[in-house]
């Protein structure tokens, strides 16, 4: 499974997200493949198979992903709370791993 955090620039925030997301698999056992973008960036990536998309949900409009890939808007980015529940409910329904 490949996971791609995607913030406006790409200097931080998204590592940041890249980190909190591959913390929290790792915690849940689950093997992925986390990356981090920027908005700009992100059409080259999602076009390599990307399975989920985390952003902020002002960027999901900047986003046009390919029908396997779901993208999450997310509130608050840095909470776990948030982003973890969504993850592994997209997880479930479509068998990912």
């Amino acid at each position: 499974m490949k996971i791609l955090a995607i913030c406006g620039n790409g200097m931080g925030t998204s590592l940041v997200i890249k980190m909190k997301v591959k913390k929290f698999l790792e915690a849940n056992n689950i093997n992925a493949q986390v990356e981090s973008c920027a908005l700009s960036e992100a059409a080259g990536y999602l076009a390599q198979g990307i399975d989920i998309a985390l952003c902020s949900q002002q960027l999901t409009s900047g986003i046009t992903p390919p029908k396997r890939t779901h993208v999450l808007g997310l509130k608050n980015l840095m909470d776990e709370n948030e982003f973890g529940p969504a993850i592994m409910k997209i997880i479930s329904e479509n068998s990912l791993t």
